[in-house]
């Protein structure tokens, strides 16, 4: 936020109230006026936040303002919401919440005037992209104060699904949860419909708690049930029988968010670790004796050849379970102790991460949507090893400019998220959908952006250069050490170095770095030695907010939990693709990057991200290339907005 230098007004300076003309209705604007009535917030806090935003160059709203000024969090904010009643409607409240422009909420009267379906506001708002169903029942939840739940998350009460029938159910978009008490608990798509309440009522004679729910998560929580009904689910598996295992272990890698499992045969056991945090973690040791029958479950539910045991060998599975629901991809790896398994969860109700939260610095997150997401045609790389999250960061990007305007298409394997509003193409080999056959077809369906899951041979590298040439906007994920490394790859690829200097327009490099557990952080000066491998001084990080975690129960005793995102932008200007040209080596071209299109490497996001308490040096020495010197702290910070 930019604005002329303001101090925060002492008691002295601060204009008293009754000095301010007197105005008819809301001072500020109805929710800034009950959060100082309720106490979060003072009149000399709003005061001199007003006084910043008529500094700002930029129109923004005094909310946005109060929080950006720390004087407010989100958090405060909702729950003040839930103290108090407001009698703002829904459109006003996402307006003044930020999360609808004025325009938005204007057109959507305007289209809710003219549609023959008569719509509710809200229905109109997700359809025409102006916000997501989930904000939207979110901020719904806060205002009418109902709980906001995932029935097909939820562990359901199969019992309380039989008292109703899957007609009703249907009928009142409306699926009982659990109960609660003597009370039950009944997720409704519009938990204010008075008919559907007192259907719910009479139908389980108790009294109803209603929660809201999304529609489309509603319907398939129904079907889920159906299905488990007749399968007779609710009789729960013997713990100690091969299905029982298997089930157990992907329940427990789903508990722990695990986003691998190994079952790894060794002379005396079958060992099984967790991926947890891009950290293997172990979860048990199992009898040898095992290996041979949950070996055979496994390859039964992912449809491969239980005979053949002596060549490698890769399939794919759904499971579902006590309201579970994901996908797992599974190699199975011949070894001298019998087959090794690795399953990687590809859990369909991950939530998507926004660009926003990913960790990406403000300049860069900036620079990155404006030089590369919003340019109309052109090759975007996002680089690194499997594991760095590259594949959160496309569908991510995906998400973000996904409009009704644009055609989108991608060619996955598989495919991990699920997007409304795009054609999504998941390979399968044994059919003979391949990559090559996919990609030859996608480019004749009219899109306007062609994802492509990843760039693996020199067929896929030419695709995605010939379609950034007749003017599409490509996305796609490259295995590469850093940014340079992807220009580098191309080249060697076979592919023309004029045309990857005019089709590659911007290439991001990332990696995943363990976060310091905030339930047991405490401040740590910085290892003499790390310092030293990184070309640093004491005094040169003197000031500077370095965090260890000393280990606690919320994060199983390593000092590290969640995972945060570090990232190298490169956007190829003149220079760069000059460069590019003339094949110049590496070092070459990653000195020109620094110089002329301000390239923050990943080593140096890292070191400002461990400088700021949000993970380690150890951290980012243990995961970060270090292919050139970093320079002081203060100049990052310039180059990252932070």
């Amino acid at each position: 936020m930019e604005a002329s230098s303001t101090t925060m007004p002492t008691d002295a300076d601060s204009p008293a109230p009754q000095n301010r003309p007197p105005v008819s209705g809301p001072r500020y604007s109805e929710i800034v006026d009950m959060l100082v009535r309720a106490g979060y917030l003072k009149e000399k806090q709003v005061v001199y936040a007003e006084r910043v935003q008529a500094k700002l160059e930029t129109s923004r709203g005094l909310l946005d303002v109060l929080k950006e000024l720390e004087l407010i969090s989100d958090e405060e904010i909702k729950q003040a919401i839930r103290e108090n009643r407001l009698s703002m409607q829904i459109g006003s409240l996402l307006v003044e919440l930020g999360y609808i422009s004025e325009q938005a909420l204007e057109n959507s009267f305007k289209i809710q005037s003219e549609d023959k379906e008569h719509r509710k506001l809200g229905e109109i708002l997700v359809a025409h992209h102006f916000i997501s169903q989930k904000k939207f029942l979110e901020v719904l939840s806060i205002q009418l104060g109902y709980p906001l739940v995932d029935p097909e998350l939820e562990p359901l009460d199969l019992d309380l699904f039989t008292q109703v029938s899957e007609r009703w159910c249907d009928l009142h978009t409306a699926i009982p949860i659990r109960r609660e008490d003597d009370d039950v608990l009944v997720a409704f798509a519009d938990p204010q419909d008075k008919e559907a309440l007192a259907a719910a009522k009479q139908a389980f004679n108790r009294n109803i708690r209603p929660a809201i729910a999304n529609p489309v998560a509603i319907r398939a929580a129904i079907d889920q049930a159906r299905q488990s009904s007749a399968a007779g689910d609710q009789v729960p598996l013997k713990k100690d029988s091969v299905v029982g295992i298997v089930d157990g272990i992907f329940t427990a890698a789903v508990e722990v968010n695990a986003s691998d499992i190994h079952l790894e045969p060794l002379k005396d056991r079958l060992r099984v670790r967790f991926r947890q945090d891009g950290i293997l973690v172990k979860y048990k040791d199992l009898p040898r004796k095992l290996i041979p029958q949950l070996t055979s479950r496994i390859k039964v539910m992912c449809d491969v050849d239980i005979t053949e045991k002596r060549r490698h060998q890769g399939g794919r599975m759904l499971f579902e379970r006590a309201g579970i629901k994901l996908d797992l991809r599974a190699s199975f790896y011949v070894t001298v102790h019998g087959e090794k398994i690795v399953l990687r969860l590809l859990n369909r109700k991950n939530e998507l991460i926004s660009l926003e939260d990913a960790g990406m610095a403000p300049k860069m997150l900036s620079r990155f949507i404006a030089d590369a997401l919003d340019q109309p045609s052109g090759v975007v790389l996002i680089t690194g090893p499997t594991g760095s999250g590259k594949t959160t960061t496309v569908y991510s990007s995906i998400n973000r400019i996904n409009d009704p305007r644009i055609s989108i298409a991608t060619a996955e394997e598989p495919v991990e998220y699920m997007i409304d509003g795009i054609s999504q193409c998941s390979i399968n080999p044994k059919i003979n959908l391949t990559f090559e056959e996919t990609l030859r077809h996608i480019v004749r369906q009219d899109p306007d952006v062609i994802v492509i899951g990843e760039i693996r041979d020199n067929f896929s590298a030419e695709i995605a250069v010939q379609a950034a040439l007749t003017g599409h906007k490509v996305l796609t994920t490259f295995h590469t050490e850093d940014s340079i490394g992807g220009l580098v790859r191309l080249l060697n690829m076979n592919i023309e170095a004029f045309l990857v200097s005019s089709t590659v327009i911007s290439v991001l490099a990332q990696r995943l770095l363990r976060k310091v557990c905030p339930s047991c952080a405490a401040p740590a000066a910085p290892n003499p030695g790390d310092l030293q491998r990184l070309g640093y001084s004491p005094a040169s990080v003197a000031g500077e907010r370095f965090m260890h975690g000393s280990g606690c129960a919320d994060c199983g005793y390593t000092g590290y939990k969640g995972r945060i995102g570090v990232f190298e932008l490169l956007v190829l200007d003149e220079l760069v693709r000059n460069a590019v040209l003339e094949q110049r080596t590496s070092f070459e071209i990653r000195n020109i990057c620094i110089e002329s299109s301000g390239l923050v490497t990943l080593l140096e996001d890292g070191i400002v991200k461990a400088a700021d308490g949000v993970t380690t040096l150890e951290e980012v020495l243990r995961c970060l290339p270090r292919l050139h010197p970093p320079r002081p702290l203060g100049e990052l910070r310039r180059a990252l907005g932070v």
